[in-house]
């Protein structure tokens, strides 16, 4: 088994900017903890940030200090960082050939948000046949109120979590993924 940490879309949008994710409260701190252990354990570390095309975009518009990797992103290692305009880390990148070159079998998501692009890179790589591992504690997400309804983060996260294991993905904690190797 070879696998890749997928460290998804963890920009400053999602800290101080319009999107400001909530839930799991330590979800950062995870993602870091996961991030150093991969590098040091020689697990690949692939680094994705989302950029939107749309010029009247509100957020993640390209040179933006919202569309920026946070600060503790940018300071560790990364063995390639890829830039998507899609939910999914699949469409449009170079991912699927990068992961296919160096033989990966099985990807770890971690990153933001959990019902989108997570969730989306996650049913993609399920898709391509890889194994998949979903960090519950190093994702993470914000509540949504639109014309469909509303729901809180820790009900959303919760919901893509268990739909995640449903079919797709094995849910993990950093911890319980760091113990398996």
């Amino acid at each position: 088994m070879k696998e890749a940490l997928l460290v998804i879309d963890v920009q400053n949008e999602y800290f101080t900017g319009k999107l400001p994710v909530t839930c799991p409260e330590k979800s950062l701190a995870n993602i870091l903890r996961a991030m150093d252990w991969a590098h040091a354990g020689h697990v690949p570390v692939v680094v994705i940030r989302h950029t939107s095309l749309a010029p009247e975009a509100l957020t993640f518009r390209r040179e933006t200090h919202s569309w920026e990797l946070h600060d503790e992103i940018r300071r560790r290692h990364a063995d390639i960082v890829i830039e998507k305009t899609m939910p999914g880390s699949f469409t449009d990148t170079p991912l699927g050939s990068w992961l296919q070159e160096r033989s990966v079998d099985t990807v770890t998501i971690a990153g933001y948000m959990t019902q989108m692009c997570c969730d989306t890179t996650a049913r993609q790589a399920f898709h391509r046949h890889y194994a998949v591992n979903f960090l519950s504690d190093a994702t993470g997400t914000l509540s949504l109120a639109n014309h469909a309804g509303s729901v809180s983060a820790e009900e959303l996260h919760r919901a893509i979590l268990v739909t995640q294991q449903s079919k797709f993905s094995r849910v993990m904690t950093t911890e319980e993924w760091i113990m398996e190797f």
